[in-house]
């Protein structure tokens, strides 16, 4: 089986850093990251993901727009998306929940977990 390739789409270069080391040594996933929902979009359309981990609050383009976008895409559309998430309160997850997303990531995320955490969302 191919190594499964995981794009992290966050603002935040620390979040970004930490989920891209995760993923590589707990998961052995290969690891694209974007900085804005916009630049994730573009390599989204360009490398073609076996996912999406997608932060919710951004500048521009928050992670609802980024996922609406990539749904509208025929390129993008069948990626399966994680949305990452400070929030927790529970309307807040259902409104996220309602939108698409293969699932909802809570941050801050325990690395040595969150390999295990999307590998459980995604049914891998």
């Amino acid at each position: 089986m191919s190594v499964r390739r995981v794009l992290v789409i966050d603002d935040e270069e620390d979040i970004r850093e930490v989920a891209r080391l995760s993923l590589e040594l707990v998961g052995q996933y290969q690891v694209l990251t974007a900085s804005s929902g916009r630049d994730g979009l573009d390599s989204a359309r360009s490398h073609r993901p076996d996912a999406i981990l997608l932060d919710v609050m951004m500048p521009d383009m928050d992670g609802p727009a980024a996922l609406a976008e990539l749904r509208a895409d025929p390129s993008t559309r069948d990626i399966p998306v994680l949305f990452l998430t400070a929030k927790t309160q529970q309307a807040e997850r259902m409104r996220l929940a309602q939108l698409g997303a293969a699932g909802i990531l809570t941050k801050p995320f325990d690395p040595l977990k969150l390999s295990a955490d999307v590998a459980s969302a995604l049914q891998w």
